[in-house]
């Protein structure tokens, strides 16, 4: 293995898609986005075959262009999956890989007055468009979903929300289980925003007049500003937060308004859909540091509790960071399931 450069056996398509969902959005983001399409090898030789889709979702700050970054010693992504798929150790596989970027660094792929309609995007604007252009097998039991973290949030959900689409998802490391996820931050974020006088508006003066990210508390504030604006914006846009930015005390008409959106809380309500579910492939690392692990644990046993068992389900020895040689274990999960 290389560290500059690797040669697809299959082939990775750059496209862009005009979404009329994200027109007009009101953080102002781009309503032109680009998306990348993999193809595995044979696929131009052989017009006749189609295959299963897999849409990769990444991270909270994660943007497309994330996927050609490179480590020591390890592929990126779209490298690994070549690399599996040319071997005959993945099925062959369509593989989307989605941008959902927002100026506040994410969308959680869930339609908000606050962030934009990235579900809408995501489900009635990019799927089509791949359909469209792409030899998929067109139907939900073929087609899945995969990503980790706050993708994992979005493997986890979306097809439960649409399970007309997906009948597959693979989370690693997926937002869940929030009271051990979101709550053991808020302390913390109240204390930052102390040196900004309570106010989220001063933080955001402050970050954009320097170089962003540069301060160690940077990261939690502006990740959870920004599911505030995913989870409870009000319907014209305003943030509202789950705390007050001087106590921390909970409010909890808007907290429950984030639970709502707790993939362990939504299983009861979409119980039909998971149940329909062709594959479910769940992993976190034991010492994830948002508790994850935990969050994983208690998506067992709430699926467990309508009869959902036959998941893949790992707990393994590792942190939220650095996980990415998981993925392509749950790219392969999918792939085989969702094959004819």
């Amino acid at each position: 293995m290389l560290p500059w450069t690797y040669d697809f056996v299959g082939r990775l398509d750059e496209r862009t898609i005009e979404s009329d969902a994200l027109r007009d959005n009101p953080l102002g983001d781009p309503h032109v986005r680009p998306i990348w399409v993999y193809v595995p090898p044979g696929y131009d030789a052989d017009s006749d075959r189609r295959y299963p889709s897999v849409y990769v979702l990444q991270g909270y700050t994660g943007f497309l262009t994330n996927w050609r970054n490179r480590t020591p010693y390890r592929q990126p992504f779209p490298e690994m999956a070549d690399k599996h798929i040319a071997a005959g150790d993945i099925s062959p596989c369509i593989v989307v890989y989605v941008d959902a970027w927002t100026a506040l660094g994410g969308s959680q792929f869930v339609d908000s007055p606050g962030t934009g309609n990235y579900h809408t995007y995501l489900c009635d604007e990019v799927v089509p468009f791949v359909d469209a252009n792409y030899c998929t097998l067109a139907a939900a039991q073929h087609r899945g979903v995969s990503g980790k973290s706050s993708g994992g949030f979005g493997a986890f959900i979306t097809p439960m929300l649409r399970p007309d689409l997906f009948g597959g998802l693979a989370s690693h490391a997926g937002d869940s289980l929030y009271e051990h996820l979101y709550l053991p931050e808020f302390a913390s974020i109240v204390r930052s925003l102390r040196r900004y006088d309570g106010s989220y508006e001063r933080f955001w003066e402050d970050f954009h007049s320097r170089a962003p990210m540069s301060k160690d508390d940077d990261s939690t504030l502006v990740m959870t500003y920004g599911c505030a604006a995913c989870f409870s914006a009000e319907p014209d846009g305003t943030v509202t937060l789950p705390f007050d930015t001087e106590t921390g005390v909970i409010n909890p008409d808007v907290w429950d308004r984030w639970l709502a959106w707790d993939p362990v809380r939504m299983v009861p309500r979409y119980a039909d859909a998971l149940r329909g579910m062709r594959a479910i492939y769940i992993d976190a690392g034991t010492r994830d540091q948002w508790n994850l692990d935990l969050g994983a644990t208690a998506m067992k046993q709430a699926l467990a509790a309508i009869e959902v068992t036959d998941i893949f389900f790992e707990l393994f020895d590792a942190t939220h960071t650095a996980i990415d040689y998981r993925y392509p274990a749950g790219l392969k999960y999918l792939a085989e399931r969702l094959s004819p």
